[in-house]
Parts: C-alpha cells; sequence; structure tokens
C-alpha cells in the first residue's frame, strides 16, 4: 500500500454540495481543496430536482480541475440517514489459514456473508461494518490478525437507509461522470471525523446534524451507530421569520442567525448588526431585533428536538454534539443544554482548509474510507494522478523560477547599494 493516497469525499447537503479532495501521508491528511456549490435539489428525503444536482456537481468537479490540473473521477459518499435502519448479523467463519491464524481474507469472508442478508425491499445496504471480534472465547473491537484459532465470530453492524432515495442519490452521481468508491451514513461519517463511536463506548452520544432544512437526529451506543430520526427543520426554518419580517434572502438570514447574534444571551445589543437599501431607503436590523424575531420559531425547533430525545435521555448519561452549518451558531449549544438538561458541545473540524462544521461529514468520509482500507486490499485514488502530478510538477517549476527571480533582485538591491556607498 502506498504512503500517499489521495480520496476524494462527497456530501449532498439540503442547501448545497460539498466536494473535498485530501491526500493521506503516513495516515495525516492534507486538504487539497474545499468545493461548495450551492444546489436546491435535495430535501430531506428525496432528490427533488435530478439535473439541479447533477450539474452542481458537475461544477464542484470542474472548479477542482481548475485549482489542481486534474479532474476528479472517483468518491466516497454520504447518503443521508432518513429511515436509516440497523441489522445486527453474526458471521462464523471457518479460518482457512495452514498454520491456523487468523488473516484479513477471514474478515472479508465474514464480510461476504453479512453482504448476502436479505435486508427487505424497503432498504439498501449502505455499509457492513464490523464491530466486535471474538476468537478463542475473548473478544475484541480490533482485527485479531495473527490469533490462532478454528473459528473466528464476527459481530457486523448492517447499515442501511432508504432503498429509493439511495438510488436516487447514486444516480444523481454517476450521471454527474462520477464512479463511487464507497459509501457511508452520514452520522457514521461525522463520528468517525469525531472520533465519537470510542466516546460512546461509556456513555450515549446524540449527534445534532443541524442543515438549512434538515435536522438528523443520530445516536451512538457501545461503540455502534444504533438509530437515528430526521426532522424536516433547520436553520433555514429557524430564520424565516426573519425572511418574512424583513424581505431578506434565505441565504442572508441564515447567515445573520449564523454569525449575528448571541441565542444564549438575555441582553442583546441594540446597535445595527445588518444594514441593507432597499427602493432608495435604509434598513438596519440590530442583535436584539433578530433574537425577537427568530425566538418563536427556535422554540418550535427545540420542542422536536425534544420530543425525539426524551426516551433517549431516559435511558442513561448522554451527551449532546451538535455539528453541521448548525455547528456555526452562536448559543444554541446552551439553548439545547438547557431545554435537555444533558451535555451539549459543538463539533468543528481542526483540520487546516476544513475548519467548518458543515464539513464535518465530508471529512469523516475520508478517514471511514481510509479505515477501511485494510479489509479491501486495495487502493483507489480519486483524481487522475498522472494529470495531478504533472501539474504540481509543473507549478513547483513556476514557483522556483519565481523565488530565483525574487532572490536575484533582492540580491541586486544589496549589490547596487554597496556600489553606491
Amino acid at each position: 500500500m502506498s504512503n500517499k493516497q489521495l480520496f476524494s469525499s462527497l456530501e449532498l447537503a439540503d442547501h448545497e454540495v460539498r466536494l473535498i479532495v485530501g491526500e493521506f501521508f503516513n495516515s495525516r491528511i492534507n486538504i487539497l481543496t474545499v468545493e461548495r456549490v450551492k444546489c436546491d435539489g435535495v430535501s430531506f428525503d428525496k432528490i427533488n430536482n435530478i439535473q439541479n444536482v447533477i450539474e452542481a456537481i458537475s461544477v464542484a468537479r470542474e472548479n477542482v480541475l481548475k485549482k489542481l490540473g486534474a479532474s476528479v473521477n472517483k468518491v466516497v459518499l454520504a447518503i443521508p440517514s432518513y429511515k436509516m435502519k440497523r441489522f445486527s448479523f453474526k458471521a462464523q467463519v471457518d479460518i482457512e489459514g495452514i498454520d491456523g491464524t487468523v488473516t484479513i481474507q477471514d474478515v472479508r469472508n465474514a464480510i461476504k456473508k453479512a453482504n448476502g442478508v436479505d435486508v427487505g425491499n424497503q432498504y439498501a445496504l449502505v455499509q457492513a461494518t464490523p464491530v466486535k471480534y471474538t476468537v478463542n472465547g475473548i473478544s475484541t473491537r480490533r482485527i485479531p490478525l495473527g490469533d490462532k484459532c478454528k473459528q473466528m465470530s464476527v459481530d457486523i453492524d448492517l447499515l442501511c437507509a432508504d432503498k429509493e432515495y439511495t438510488y436516487e442519490i447514486v444516480t444523481c452521481v454517476e450521471k454527474a461522470g462520477l464512479e463511487i468508491l464507497d459509501i457511508f451514513m452520514d452520522i457514521y461519517a461525522i463520528a468517525k471525523e469525531a472520533a465519537l463511536l470510542e466516546q460512546s463506548i461509556d456513555k450515549q452520544i446524540v449527534v445534532l446534524k443541524v442543515e438549512r432544512e434538515t435536522t438528523t437526529l443520530g445516536l451512538l451506543k457501545q461503540g455502534r451507530y444504533t438509530t437515528s430520526a430526521v426532522l424536516g427543520a433547520g436553520l433555514g426554518n429557524i430564520a424565516s421569520s426573519v425572511s418574512e419580517k424583513y424581505a431578506l434572502s434565505s441565504n442572508v438570514s441564515v447567515d445573520l442567525l449564523k454569525y449575528n447574534v448571541r441565542l444564549d444571551q438575555d441582553v442583546l445589543s441594540s446597535s445595527p448588526v445588518h444594514i441593507w437599501n432597499d427602493e432608495n431607503e435604509t434598513h438596519t436590523l440590530s442583535e436584539e431585533e433578530l433574537a425577537n424575531c427568530v425566538k418563536d420559531n427556535i422554540g418550535i425547533w427545540l420542542d422536536a428536538v425534544e420530543k425525539t430525545c426524551v426516551p433517549i435521555l431516559q435511558a442513561g448519561e448522554t451527551t449532546v454534539i451538535i455539528t453541521g452549518e448548525g455547528g456555526e451558531t452562536e448559543g444554541l449549544d446552551v439553548l439545547v443544554q438547557k431545554r435537555l438538561g444533558v451535555e451539549t458541545k459543538y463539533y468543528i473540524p481542526d483540520t487546516l482548509g476544513a475548519r467548518y462544521a458543515g464539513l464535518t461529514c465530508a471529512l469523516g468520509l475520508l478517514y471511514a474510507y481510509q479505515d477501511k482500507l485494510p479489509i479491501l486490499g486495495m487502493v483507489n485514488d480519486s483524481i487522475d494522478m498522472d494529470a495531478f502530478i504533472k501539474s504540481v510538477s509543473y507549478r513547483n517549476k513556476k514557483s522556483s523560477n519565481k523565488e530565483d527571480t525574487i532572490t536575484n533582485k533582492l540580491k541586486g538591491l544589496f549589490t547596487d547599494g554597496r556600489k553606491s556607498s
């Protein structure tokens, strides 16, 4: 396996297409480019406009080509957790090796058995994820490579999504000219990026993925992604009252909500946070007016979140993680914590080049795929490597020439200064 791998991830959010190209080198990731293209063709439960989605993906690909000099051909794809369902399967496999030691092929055989399970006509099997291995009566979460035994038991989670919706998403991606390397559930990808599966062994974790028109609640428990619920409301719904009252666009209203109001404060500023002109008349909007305008809608959203979370909170110690676009909204975590009565915090990636909460899922896709590579046993780079290497070499050559020129100019200045003295 090469030490350097280039992968691309793709997420179709409810208001934009997100495409990331990242380079893994010795387990460290370097973000080469992030593309976010507006798209109104996706809702929480279906594709509303297939052509719009295809065009948005194509624009993102074109942007990558312009920046990197190489085209994206393959992606790791996120599938929304709409109607997500988990099936548990225990695979028993006989150890094939002559010396009776567990090899990666034995794990592949277990997953192959899991992939053959009938999950029904309503669901599409998105991912068969090994969660526990049992050898000689001893259970572990790591692959027991090299352990001697005659038979191995593997507990596998079959993560499934709505079949029709999944098919629509895959169709859009393929019609945009992309090959799909692998697919993962969006909440599972978030859990990989934020290392939440490990944290959920000792306590429950509820992931709140708050987007423009959708809020996805995913439950992580005992190191597993167990269940989810999708609410057809997000930041756009909360900010809709601003659009209606002040005749502002949805995008402007959401940005004001995210970056110009402290939702957790009782005393707010009356100074303008937004000024605009309409028909030669100047209008202003203060933080206080903004908070009062969205207050009722936030209450409705909190009611829906609380209603969904009540059975979960009764089951044990719980932490809530807010990410997605909602992870950029100041004070939302405090409101959720007060309403639910449990620890609530944001998750924003700290990866250079992708420090935006809305990119948590797309980043997690890259880690999820890399972690799966030992089982896959192969590496498929996402972009045209020959074109990329040629482009990088050309740019380095230009950069080197430019640096030499500047250096020579500086040397010339010093030389001229000495001559004049």
